[in-house]
C-alpha cells in the first residue's frame, strides 16, 4: 500500500510532537487546511508538501525508478542486429504462432 501525502504530513508532524495549530500558525494557514490534507480532502502539491515538512525539520525525497516490465532487453538487442528483412520474417512468424494457438483457430482446425 502507497502512503498518501495526507499520511506523510501527519506521520512527520506526530514525530516532531507539533499540532496541526501550530504547524498552521508556522505556514501561514489555517488548522483546518492542514486537517484536509492530513485527511486526504485534498493533494497538496508537491512544493506545499515539501515546505510543510520543511517546516518539521524534515526533507521530501522523491525518487524514481525503473519499472520491470517483463521484457528481456537482451532479446530486443539481439533482434536489433537482425536485418529489417529478417525482423519481418521474425514477426510474421510469430504472428503466425499465436493464431495457430488461439483457441479459435484450434476451434475451427478440429471442426474441419
Amino acid at each position: 500500500m502507497e502512503t498518501t501525502p495526507g499520511q506523510l504530513l501527519r506521520d512527520a508532524r506526530r514525530r516532531r510532537g507539533v499540532s496541526q495549530a501550530r504547524l498552521a500558525i508556522r505556514a501561514g494557514t489555517t488548522q483546518s487546511a492542514i486537517s484536509r490534507i492530513e485527511r486526504d480532502r485534498v493533494s497538496p502539491t508537491v512544493e506545499t508538501l515539501h515546505e510543510l515538512l520543511h517546516l518539521l525539520g524534515e526533507d521530501l525525497v522523491l525518487a524514481v525508478s525503473e519499472r520491470d516490465a517483463g521484457i528481456d532487453r537482451s532479446m530486443v538487442r539481439e533482434r536489433f542486429r537482425s536485418t529489417p528483412a529478417q525482423r519481418v520474417e521474425y514477426g510474421r512468424a510469430f504472428s503466425d504462432m499465436v493464431i495457430r494457438n488461439s483457441p479459435d483457430w484450434r476451434r475451427r482446425k478440429t471442426a474441419v
